[in-house]
């Protein structure tokens, strides 16, 4: 029981080494910043993406907090930077802006027969099966063009309304030159890019600050839904990928490798206990034994995400590195060539996509092994009383959780069927819960 024990407090030693490896307080405000300036940054009218409701104030923002966030080429003192593709002058663009449209067919809903003489069109609410991929101009521009998104990146987006396909949609390329963005988005708005059938514009940008070593994953979401109107939310994913060559950094893949170790160990005992006493009565022997088998899960599921997360990374850069002319890229000195970096801001969505779930089965995992931590201490006559007070009353605690659930469940229909309409935090039942 000793050597257990001293297994399980080194292994969750471990733990509480590679979770703080993966956040620094630095990460809190390379995001705050991030959010303050495109989130936060009101237009002529003094309305923030946070504040705006209508299609007019998507194109007051593009055209003002867009344009200045992300081209900084000039200084306090109005002369010209040369690092036109930095952000604050510290975060270099990762490839060119990119907004991305997604519409539906006029044909996505029917009228009702007492209008249809009187009205002829109609737009649903958003989902795949309604979804518009044809072109949207007579001109056949590519900005009205759908386009597939051609990498491994497709992973769908959760917006406030609905969730939309991460296949493609109407692409545009805002470039790493200023003028020429500002063009682009006078074509768009003079061509009507965005109409009644436009469903959500999703902006995404990536940005790397050398000082700190930290990347950020912007997705900034402007959804309009059928019922008119514009709804705003955002993502900034700071993540920590590339490892510097460091004794911190070589501590840490020695805690990765024990980290390993202990789930290997732990995985053959669990067996040969399943396998001596049944797998039924080896969950009935104790409870404790759930918790096992959870941590072990959960722990290969967290080196799965390991695995894709570093594929995805070496993928990325792998193919960032090229000898053509950069459209969307820099030009840098490797070794004896000149070649393009020039990085797609959907793979990076993708890989904050990974790093995401890698964070969260990592908390998990943390939390769970300090709570099997009880499983040992509770031998102590003191450390048990608060095991033993739970286990006796658990059937207590059951019967009035059953009865305050029912409560206020009822409570919550209530609220929803009364405010519905008036509240937000009443819109739907589950909100209302």
């Amino acid at each position: 029981m000793t050597m257990t024990m001293t297994m399980t407090m080194t292994m969750t030693m471990t733990m509480i080494v590679v979770t703080f490896s993966m956040m620094n307080p630095t990460m809190y405000y390379q995001t705050k910043i991030m959010s303050n300036l495109f989130v936060d940054q009101p237009d002529s009218k003094g309305i923030t993406f946070r504040m705006a409701t209508q299609m007019d104030h998507f194109w007051e923002f593009v055209e003002g907090p867009l344009i200045q966030g992300l081209y900084w080429d000039k200084w306090y003192n109005n002369e010209t930077t040369n690092s036109f593709k930095s952000i604050m002058y510290e975060n270099y663009l990762l490839g060119a802006p990119r907004m991305r449209q997604i519409r539906v067919r006029n044909d996505s809903c029917e009228i009702h027969k007492d209008f249809q003489r009187a009205i002829f069109s109609c737009y649903n609410h958003y989902s795949k099966i309604y979804e518009d991929r044809a072109d949207i101009h007579e001109k056949h521009l590519p900005e009205f063009e759908w386009q597939e998104i051609r990498s491994f990146a497709k992973n769908d987006v959760w917006g406030q309304l609905s969730t939309y396909s991460g296949e493609g949609g109407y692409i545009v390329n805002l470039s790493l030159n200023k003028t020429i963005a500002i063009k682009t988005i006078e074509k768009l708005k003079e061509f009507l890019w965005i109409d009644r059938g436009t469903r959500a514009v999703l902006i995404d940008f990536t940005t790397y600050n050398p000082n700190i070593n930290l990347y950020v994953v912007t997705k900034l979401i402007a959804e309009f839904p059928a019922t008119g109107g514009m709804f705003t939310s955002w993502q900034f994913r700071t993540l920590n990928l590339l490892e510097n060559s460091s004794q911190a950094q070589i501590s840490l893949y020695i805690c990765f490798i024990m980290f390993l170790i202990f789930i290997v160990y732990y995985t053959i005992e669990e067996f040969f206990e399943i396998t001596a006493l049944g797998f039924i009565p080896y969950l009935r022997s104790s409870g404790w034994n759930y918790l096992d088998l959870f941590i072990i899960l959960i722990s290969l599921a967290l080196v799965f995400f390991l695995v894709c997360r570093k594929y995805i990374i070496t993928k990325i850069f792998d193919e960032a590195y090229t000898e053509e002319l950069p459209e969307h890229g820099y030009m840098v000195e490797l070794g004896n060539r000149t070649v393009s970096l020039q990085i797609d801001t959907y793979q990076f969505d993708t890989l904050g996509f990974w790093s995401a779930q890698f964070s969260n089965i990592l908390a998990v995992l943390s939390f769970v092994s300090w709570i099997k931590i009880f499983k040992y201490i509770s031998f102590n006559k003191t450390m048990s009383q608060l095991s033993s007070t739970l286990s006796r009353c658990a059937k207590d605690i059951a019967g009035f959780g059953l009865m305050f659930f029912i409560v206020f469940f009822a409570f919550a229909q209530l609220g929803y069927l009364l405010f519905g309409t008036q509240v937000k935090d009443y819109s739907s039942f589950g909100r209302a819960v």
